[in-house]
C-alpha cells in the first residue's frame, strides 16, 4: 500500500519555531537520505496523527509531495508527546527502489485456536515477540509477517523465527546473525 502525503518545506528551524507551528496545528519533519541535502519540512498534524496510527503506515513507501516535488520515503522515526496525543516530529528517508532498508515489521499470530496444545491439552500461547527487524529492498517492504501456531503442542511448545514464511526478497536480521529466537510459547500444556 501506498500513501500520499502533502508538505511545505520551512525555512525556520529551531525550538521556537517548532513550538510555533505545534501551536498551530502543524508538524515539524525533516527529510534526509539519497543524494540530496536534508530538508526540513512542515505537514499537517491531524492528518498525520491518524496515519501513524494505521499498523501499515510504518512498513509502507510514502508519496511525500514538498511543495510540488515527489519523492518516494519511508518513515524512520515518529516523537510523540508524554502524555497528549500530540506528535512532536517526524523523521523521513528518501528511498529508491533498489534501497536495502532494514525495519522492524509487525508479527500477527494465526491458528492459536485450532492448536492442538489449546484446544485438546489445556494450553495458553504466550507471544514472545511482537515485531521483527527485516532486510529487503524498499520495494518489497512486507506489511506484516504471519506466524502459524497451529503447530503447537505439549511435544512442540515453541515457535521459532525460523518457522516463519518469509516472501521472496525478505531476510531476518536475527537469523542472518545465527540467532533463531523465540517468537511464541505454548504455557500449561498438559500431555494427554
Amino acid at each position: 500500500m501506498t500513501y500520499q502525503i502533502e508538505a511545505q518545506a520551512r525555512a525556520e528551524q529551531g525550538t521556537g519555531a517548532s513550538r510555533r507551528l505545534r501551536n498551530a496545528g502543524k508538524l515539524p519533519g525533516i527529510v534526509y537520505g539519497g543524494d540530496k541535502a536534508p530538508v526540513a519540512v512542515v505537514l499537517d498534524h491531524n492528518s498525520m496523527y491518524y496515519k501513524l496510527q494505521e499498523e501499515a503506515f510504518h512498513t509502507s513507501l510514502v508519496q511525500l509531495s514538498v511543495d510540488g516535488n515527489v519523492e518516494q520515503v519511508l518513515v524512520r522515526a515518529v516523537n510523540y508527546h508524554p502524555f497528549k496525543q500530540l506528535v512532536l516530529h517526524v523523521d523521513f528517508q528518501r528511498v529508491s527502489d533498489a534501497t536495502k532498508v532494514e525495519l522492524r515489521v509487525p508479527l500477527h499470530f494465526v491458528g492459536a485456536e485450532e492448536s492442538e496444545g489449546v484446544k485438546l491439552q489445556g494450553g495458553t500461547i504466550s507471544h514472545i515477540l511482537n515485531e521483527v527487524q527485516v532486510r529487503c529492498v524498499a520495494t518489497k517492504i512486507p506489511e506484516f509477517l504471519t506466524v502459524d501456531l497451529s503447530i503447537l503442542n505439549a511435544g512442540h511448545a515453541i515457535a521459532h523465527l525460523s518457522s516463519i514464511k518469509l516472501p521472496e526478497g525478505v531476510e531476518l536480521t536475527a537469523l542472518a546473525r545465527g540467532e533463531d529466537l523465540a517468537v511464541a510459547s505454548l504455557n500449561g500444556a498438559k500431555a494427554v
